[in-house]
């Protein structure tokens, strides 16, 4: 069964982007030895992408003309009016994420379902107890403040570390889960 997972960076303290949605903290790591490996590694498993309008705009913002995730199926939470890029497979959502988990399940086959950003709808995952893992590269800055990594309303269940590895410039990625394989939603 597709797993739900966060895959992202956050800085020591816990921060995935400034307040002004500043990532330039984040590009000065760009290249670093094995990130490449483990980014591509883990987007052979995906098979559906969720993201925030944020991301999205982000996104439209900083890679204008392209886009990154082709030929695979896309969902963009958002209350605003965007434009697919061309050639995406995007669709726009409104509502409560787990009111589309059938959807992304069903667009991800045999493969997982990427929350790619922000922290907030990656809350409203675990909130849902939809959120399955988290795959966290903790970037050796410390930012200050900034969009939290997980801003959740209390705290979660006690994750379970499943794997952990250094790589370059003392990035650690750390794998959690919130639950066992076979765990099917709340």
């Amino acid at each position: 069964m597709p797993r739900i997972q966060y895959f992202v960076a956050a800085s020591l303290d816990g921060f995935i982007a400034t307040a002004k949605d500043d990532l330039t903290w984040l590009l000065e790591f760009d290249g670093f030895e094995g990130g490449k490996e483990s980014y591509e590694s883990f987007m052979d498993g995906v098979g559906c992408i969720v993201m925030g309008g944020g991301t999205f705009t982000w996104l439209m913002e900083h890679e204008p003309g392209n886009w990154p995730y082709s030929g695979t199926p896309c969902y963009i939470f958002t209350h605003h009016e965007f434009t697919a890029p061309p050639g995406a497979d995007v669709t726009f959502v409104r509502g409560p994420v787990d009111e589309f988990i059938p959807d992304f399940m069903a667009d991800a086959g045999s493969k997982n379902v990427w929350v790619v950003g922000g922290g907030n709808l990656a809350a409203q995952f675990a909130a849902a107890g939809r959120l399955d893992d988290i795959i966290l590269s903790v970037i050796p800055v410390v930012l200050g403040d900034g969009k939290r990594l997980l801003p959740v309303e209390g705290p979660t269940p006690p994750l379970e570390l499943t794997a952990s590895r250094t790589l370059g410039r003392g990035i650690v990625e750390l794998r959690y889960s919130f639950g066992s394989p076979e765990r099917s939603g709340p």
